[in-house]
């Protein structure tokens, strides 16, 4: 017999940190659905957008079971998906006891995924190596460098303090105009639009409008939408910063 509520609690759970990880909508409701089926469960309903879960099923008797999870924190992962995947065709196809894979859940959710110092050469080098497809020079590459790492510190260090997603893309855009301008001033630059938008292109969101589109071809508009309205907000808050630093440069030091 099915222990519903363990089922619910595991599969909630294994939604919840798909979301949190950048897993489409329509990936997450139809891995959940495999896995309630999996365990014998036919009458299953999954709701998942980017901010909330929804999963329900009925017992044999015809009672509701639901469960109701709420996000509060989002990023991209790939590994973490691809684990959390496997584990859920593991599931399906094996059907262990549900403490087990409540074990394997934890086990990925305490992952540590790239040290910070991997991270921080990450985004500096993306930077560097944008600038010159968007028509930088070699010396351009290397003020971009430099503003990819001013990135990445910052951005690393606000995501630890669980600051708001908007201001850090805000100070982090502002962060590097700052440091893009100076690099020009001092000669060590010599176009100022193409270390900026090389710079900015480790804030882009790319998985998040890449998820968009998908989950509106999947017919998931309301996730759909979402995704597209935070990717929006996303390139404001890089505009808006990129703003605050060329104007306060202008104003402030007579410069650019």
């Amino acid at each position: 017999m099915t222990d519903y509520d363990a089922l619910l609690n595991t599969a909630s759970t294994m939604g919840i940190q798909m979301l949190e990880s950048g897993a489409e909508a329509y990936r997450v409701e139809d891995s959940l659905l495999r896995l309630c089926r999996a365990y014998g469960v036919e009458t299953t309903e999954i709701f998942a957008i980017p901010s909330l879960l929804i999963v329900s099923m009925c017992d044999p008797d015809g009672h509701s079971h639901t469960r109701v999870r709420r996000l509060y924190r989002r990023g991209t992962d790939l590994h973490q998906v691809d684990l959390l995947n496997s584990l859920c065709r593991l599931v399906c196809r094996e059907t262990p006891p549900f403490p087990r894979v409540d074990g394997e859940l934890a086990r990925i959710a305490a992952g540590t995924g790239y040290p910070p110092a991997l991270q921080l050469v990450g985004y500096a080098f993306v930077a560097a190596f944008f600038t010159p497809l968007f028509g930088g020079t070699l010396a351009d590459a290397c003020c971009s460098l430099v503003a990819g790492a001013a990135i990445g510190v910052l951005k690393l260090w606000m995501d630890r303090l669980r600051a708001n997603g908007f201001f850090v893309n805000t100070l982090c855009s502002m962060a590097a105009a700052l440091v893009a301008i100076a690099g020009v001033q001092l000669g060590a630059g010599q176009n100022l639009d193409k270390i900026i938008i090389g710079a900015f292109m480790g804030l882009v969101p790319g998985v998040a409008i890449t998820n968009f589109m998908r989950d509106v071809l999947a017919g998931d508009l309301f996730s759909g939408i979402t995704k597209l309205a935070e990717s929006l907000l996303t390139a404001t808050a890089l505009a808006l910063g990129a703003g605050i630093a060329l104007s306060a440069a202008r104003s402030i030091w007579g410069v650019i």
